[in-house]
């Protein structure tokens, strides 16, 4: 009986060996794959961003202008959209 228990051990030891390299295998290759999207993501909002960047800058020249050539509704339309900010804090 011995034996046969120490057999079932070494048995096991090999399959728990086993289940433990697949593991590993299994893990290193979803780390690559997880690694390989978040890189092609990264590089796919980074191009998105650097294609924006242009209409991105006109908008906000346009934005700096109107600021400069109407500074009183600039400045009414910043208190309403503080005030806005303002109660919607005090809601919570």
């Amino acid at each position: 009986m011995g034996d046969d228990l120490q057999a079932q051990i070494a048995r096991l030891s090999r399959e728990v060996a086993s289940l433990k390299k697949t593991l590993s295998k299994r893990g290193a290759a979803t780390y690559e794959d997880t690694s390989e999207r978040a890189a092609d993501l990264y590089e796919d909002v980074l191009s998105r961003i650097s294609d924006a960047m242009p209409d991105i800058k006109k908008q906000s020249r346009a934005v700096q202008k109107t600021a400069q050539d109407n500074p009183v509704a600039t400045a009414v339309v910043g208190v309403a959209v503080l005030g806005l900010l303002l109660g919607l804090l005090a809601r919570r």
